[in-house]
């Protein structure tokens, strides 16, 4: 039996990201809400501020939940969070679109199911959290020893 959750709580971390736009900052204050709606959400409310020049912080009130992103362009990183509490809700589909937007080399997404009022006596949170390389490393060990051996001489 599944379990009933109230919402999808979805963090993302977005690691040397390399936008397409020369404006990243302007690119992704226009983008997100039209990426949201397309996503099938409804903005109710969407806000971006330039903290300073060095980070950009974004929000976007949905009827379903909301969506915020801080982007550090210097860093090259953006740390997002993506709460949705529509039954059918799928944040997943929200981190590819950002993912495209941004690319990253490296992600980490922390999903959380909140209100699980199945499961009232075990009351840890589940989280599954999964730290990926977009680009995979090849006889990573073998290339180290061979480095080193190289460096010795």
């Amino acid at each position: 039996m599944e379990a009933k959750i109230t919402a999808r709580h979805l963090t993302f971390d977005l690691y040397t990201c390399k936008p397409v736009e020369q404006d990243p900052v302007g690119h992704l204050r226009e983008e997100l809400p039209t990426m949201l709606e397309a996503a099938g959400l409804h903005v109710l409310l969407a806000d971006s501020r330039c903290v300073d020049e060095k980070h950009l912080a974004a929000m976007v009130l949905l009827t379903e939940g909301h969506f915020t992103v801080h982007f550090y362009p210097e860093q090259k990183y953006a740390a997002c969070d993506c709460y949705l509490c529509a039954p059918m809700a799928k944040p997943e589909q929200i981190f590819k679109e950002v993912k495209q937007l941004l690319r990253p080399e490296k992600t980490r997404t922390t999903y959380l199911k909140r209100g699980d009022f199945m499961n009232m006596t075990d009351m840890k949170p589940k989280v599954k959290t999964r730290f990926a390389p977009l680009r995979k490393i090849k006889n990573t060990g073998a290339k180290m020893i061979s480095c080193l051996k190289t460096n010795k001489k």
